[in-house]
């Protein structure tokens, strides 16, 4: 089960939220699905520019039903400082994050943008009812300020949570889900797994070096989340 069938799975007509949509890998399938609008947030200003570009490749123009977004989310509203590692002169664009600026790693170099930063519920959102979410360690703190959000539209939510971005992440982020009424699982060997069953020591170790290759077999990282009042319905469609 990849994000992209899980949500298929899962579709209702209304907002799809991408946050961390690079060059638009989800953003494009998901604005296909019948009756989408999707909210896609890129800071990085290179990965936002071929996020516009893929679009209107795509549609000859960017379509009412797509929101190009160049902020980050998170906890509070402001500026923050959006940090690249660079290996060999190549910035590691999927690296990309405002959680962590690579500074204790002598064999690295980054970039550094500074973005602006916005909370989700400042946005006002009604109908709400997917969210893709990979923001490289800074998951906690969009979800921190998605709390309203989350708790009027209950969508459906995956969520890339890495140990090596951020210590304790794949504890503390189901743990705030479960706050607001969400389970959380993650798939692995062909089911949805509780989230009891994921031991992070033996299914999630990298290096959060990023000139550090290599990871464990298997490396668990995307995780999913769905309204507790929901999870017969969900646990069906997914089956």
């Amino acid at each position: 089960m990849d994000e992209l069938g899980f949500h298929t799975r899962l579709h209702r007509p209304g907002t799809i939220l991408d946050v961390g949509a690079h060059d638009g890998l989800l953003t494009l399938p998901l604005s296909r699905l019948p009756g989408a609008q999707v909210l896609a947030f890129e800071p990085l200003p290179a990965a936002h520019a071929r996020l516009h570009a893929a679009v209107v490749a795509a549609y000859g123009a960017i379509p009412p039903h797509i929101n190009l977004r160049p902020e980050a989310l998170g906890a509070a509203a402001g500026r923050l400082t959006l940090s690249v590692p660079v290996l060999d002169g190549v910035p590691q664009e999927q690296w990309a994050s405002v959680a962590k600026d690579f500074s204790q790693f002598a064999s690295v170099e980054a970039e550094a943008h500074e973005v602006a930063v916005i909370t989700l519920d400042s946005l006002g959102l009604t109908d709400l009812q997917h969210v893709k979410l990979d923001a490289e360690g800074h998951e906690q703190e969009v979800l921190e300020g998605a709390r309203q959000t989350l708790t009027r539209s209950r969508p459906v939510l995956t969520l890339e949570l890495e140990e090596r971005h951020r210590r304790g992440a794949t504890r503390d982020v189901p743990a705030l889900l479960a706050a607001l009424g969400y389970e959380t699982r993650f798939w692995l060997d062909g089911a949805m797994r509780p989230l009891a069953a994921f031991d992070a020591a033996t299914m999630q170790v990298a290096s959060p070096d990023p000139a550090v290759f290599g990871a464990s077999d298997p490396y668990v990282f995307t995780f999913y989340a769905w309204p507790a009042e929901r999870a017969a319905e969900v646990l069906a469609a997914l089956a």
